[in-house]
């Protein structure tokens, strides 16, 4: 297996403040790397490290089998990585001609090379005269992302390019910049806080926590099947309800569910998916009332008081439902559980 970035034992701090604490992970060449997590937990620090812009306190990292920090210092300039910022980083009084071709050698910026870049980035010759206020915010990045592939770099570097966008550009954005780093087959690290995003936009995605790579899977992994219930809570809705794990079943106040145990017995957490929870047409199941209605569009999320049961103090679960839905606060429901939960340690 080839990697095209390899990072061991990396630790960084700033004053007193430990920001990297022991990073260790390896990106195979030509895949999609997504580093998400919250605000603080020091994702945009790592990148700045592998594109050179800090030097670590401890560790190696290792760019295509050279390595570039560590025992030895490779500068950023040196290292063949493209880095596209959260706002561009366009020189705002430069046309989108100049922008893209400050990437290249002088003598290659010529208007058959900058046009196949904005090519790339589905932009045309029009757009090279235009200065970057003259462009929308998706515009901005895509020649910030032609820019970065001048150098055609074995690494790109992506720091949280989509955030400043509203929710209908940024998803069109986001898939036209996979699909241009997928066609050039250059490598890719997307780092982020938006974990739809990173699930959707990586072959892997490493969940970061307080300095710490957390876990480190494909996205199906990391969502289904999260090391932890902080974990399963970062990355998207969770269900984590009491239980008592025998075997590969849990008893919990959704009645007798499928587990994957991962060696727990007995008094545990059990996690589930709100969309693994069903309303049953007929009042099958579990019963309980709709305490809450959350209208999303597309999509409900329903807030649903399990009834007591032996004097146990009931559970208050969310369902995601799709589609329209005549469920009221007040009225009493049934549900049941699709699919199999993960367990943890109590």
């Amino acid at each position: 297996m080839t990697y095209a970035l390899e990072v061991n034992g990396l630790d960084k701090s700033f004053g007193s403040t430990n920001v990297l604490r022991h990073i260790a992970f390896s990106v195979e060449a030509g895949s999609t790397t997504a580093i998400v997590g919250p605000s603080g937990c020091g994702k945009t620090t790592l990148l700045r490290l592998v594109a050179g812009f800090e030097r670590p306190d401890a560790g190696t990292i290792t760019l295509g089998g050279r390595v570039v920090a560590g025992a030895e210092w490779i500068p950023a300039h040196r290292r063949s990585v493209g880095y596209v910022a959260q706002d561009g980083a366009l020189f705002p009084h430069a046309t989108v001609a100049v922008n893209v071709g400050f990437g290249l050698p002088r003598r290659a910026r010529t208007r058959a090379r900058i046009t196949e870049l904005l090519e790339m980035v589905s932009l045309d010759y029009s757009y090279a005269s235009r200065r970057p206020d003259q462009l929308s915010g998706g515009q901005q990045q895509r020649v910030a992302l032609a820019r970065a592939l001048a150098r055609e770099p074995e690494l790109m570097l992506l720091d949280e390019p989509f955030s400043a966008l509203d929710a209908g550009l940024r998803a069109n954005t986001r898939r036209i910049v996979a699909d241009v780093l997928a066609k050039a087959g250059i490598t890719t690290i997307l780092v982020t806080h938006d974990q739809p995003e990173a699930l959707s936009f990586a072959d892997r995605v490493a969940v970061m926590s307080d300095g710490r790579l957390a876990q480190v899977g494909t996205p199906r992994e990391i969502y289904s099947a999260p090391i932890d219930v902080p974990t399963a809570e970062f990355i998207g809705d969770a269900v984590v309800l009491s239980a008592h794990v025998e075997g590969e079943r849990a008893r919990c106040a959704l009645g007798d569910v499928a587990v994957i145990a991962n060696g727990v017995q007995g008094e545990a957490r059990v996690m589930l998916r709100p969309e693994q929870i069903e309303v049953t047409a007929d009042g099958a199941g579990v019963a309980g009332s709709v305490v809450d209605v959350e209208y999303l569009g597309s999509e409900m999320l329903l807030g649903i008081r399990l009834d007591t049961a032996d004097g146990v103090v009931s559970e208050r679960v969310t369902v995601r439902r799709f589609g329209a839905t005549a469920l009221t606060p007040g009225e009493r429901v049934g549900i049941r559980v699709l699919g199999t939960g993960v367990a943890y340690q109590q």
